[in-house]
């Protein structure tokens, strides 16, 4: 017993030590973080979509990294998902940033209800690097709030491994039964999920029409309950792990995300839709609300030098709109249809319009309801269903009613004849 209580002291006693090392050595790297932070002089807080800047992996810039080197301010650095996303956390959340990438309709939403600050341009010298083409755009017609970041469409991805290379023409084929079991997957945002379904009605109604009556949303939305039959999942980010390791076979994403999801499995190919696709712009801007505004202006400019500006858009495989940029890109990428497609494809292109307050609330309310539409999609199929299949059921119905009562009677009549026996005995 007294050996036991000499080791457990002993035991003790050296924990003791060892914690007392963990704690000062936790201190010490809590003083080396705290001395690490006191370094940076500033703050900028940037709110951008996921798997959209060069980090350092794989021997790309860690251009984030680079930023804070150069400068000594700190990037506090976070992702949304959708455009949706980004403007509900800026308007429904204490949440404040400096820096966001949104897309192109959702620029002239946060411009038209006065949700971005002017920039500044003496603080932004690398603009000159800007195509004319992305200047003037109908989402900043006056080139005040935003800088263009990058520029792309939707194209369709597909795993030649589950369908054959060749057979997947447009958007059509997201709603085949003949492709049901190989995992469609779908967007989980109103704007691009509503649009390809709109493409699809009959007749089709125009997804880059600067208006919307109740009546095409509403068919756009039967559109995507009908599709729910074959559809595996919506999805966004989560549609890399799928396709990259062969989960689903089919999906309608962003076309520079397929480049880099292609990189990673051999097995996926493309197609330009043939119904034509939305052209979108992502751009920089900096929220009315914004805290460090010249930390954010700086930023911007770091993220317009033409080697960033190529290093970003090798990452995220999407065009640029940066001429200076141009040299430092690889040709593959450059003469890739995925990332630069002929301008006969991008004339059959259409660009997102920002829509009136009641309209854009009505499209997030039915495009919820036709992500949640089992029963819904039951009652659209019902609306086709064979007469004669409707009697089969009925038939059915009736022989297993009738053999039910059957098996009681049945069971009834031999039970009066087991009590006789018993009442006999």
């Amino acid at each position: 017993m007294k050996k036991f209580v000499s080791l457990f002291l002993a035991l003790l006693m050296c924990g003791s030590i060892f914690l007392s090392s963990a704690c000062s050595a936790d201190s010490a790297e809590g003083e080396e973080e705290e001395d690490d932070v006191s370094g940076y002089q500033g703050e900028v807080n940037v709110y951008n979509w996921g798997e959209y800047i060069s980090p350092g992996d794989d021997d790309t810039l860690d251009v984030i990294d680079e930023f804070q080197k150069k400068y000594h301010i700190k990037v506090n650095y976070t992702n949304f998902e959708t455009n949706e996303e980004l403007y509900n956390v800026l308007t429904n959340s204490n949440s404040t940033y400096d820096v966001i990438i949104p897309s192109d309709y959702m620029v002239a939403r946060l411009r038209e209800e006065g949700m971005l600050a002017k920039l500044d341009f003496d603080n932004i010298p690398n603009y000159k690097y800007i195509d004319d083409r992305f200047k003037n755009m109908a989402y900043d017609p006056t080139n005040e709030y935003s800088i263009p970041y990058s520029w792309g469409f939707v194209a369709i991805g597909y795993n030649t491994d589950m369908i054959e290379e060749g057979s997947i023409t447009g958007f059509k084929d997201l709603w085949s039964e003949e492709y049901k079991d190989k995992g469609i997957l779908m967007f989980n945002n109103s704007r691009d999920a509503m649009a390809i379904a709109m493409q699809l009605c009959d007749p089709p109604i125009d997804p880059g029409a600067t208006d919307f009556t109740r009546e095409d949303i509403d068919r756009a939305t039967d559109k995507l309950i009908e599709q729910k039959s074959v559809l595996k999942k919506y999805v966004m980010d989560q549609v890399f792990t799928e396709m990259e390791g062969s989960q689903s076979g089919l999906c309608a994403y962003y076309a520079g995300d397929i480049w880099t999801m292609m990189d990673n499995n051999e097995a996926l190919t493309y197609c330009l839709p043939e119904e034509g696709s939305n052209l979108f712009n992502d751009a920089m801007c900096i929220p009315a609300t914004c805290k460090n505004k010249e930390n954010a202006e700086l930023f911007i400019n770091f993220m317009c030098e033409p080697e960033i500006a190529a290093a970003n858009a090798e990452y995220i495989t999407y065009g640029t709109p940066n001429t200076g940029a141009l040299e430092f890109i690889d040709e593959e990428m450059l003469s890739s249809e995925l990332i630069n497609p002929p301008q006969e494809y991008l004339d059959k292109c259409y660009t997102f319009s920002n829509l009136n307050d009641d309209i854009y609330t009505y499209m997030q309310k039915r495009f919820v309801e036709a992500c949640s539409a089992s029963a819904e999609v039951s009652s659209v199929e019902a609306k086709t269903v064979d007469p004669v299949h409707i009697w089969a059921v009925v038939i059915i119905l009736a022989v297993i009613l009738i053999a039910t009562i059957v098996i009681i009677v049945l069971d009834i009549r031999r039970a009066i004849k087991n009590r006789g026996r018993i009442n006999k005995l």
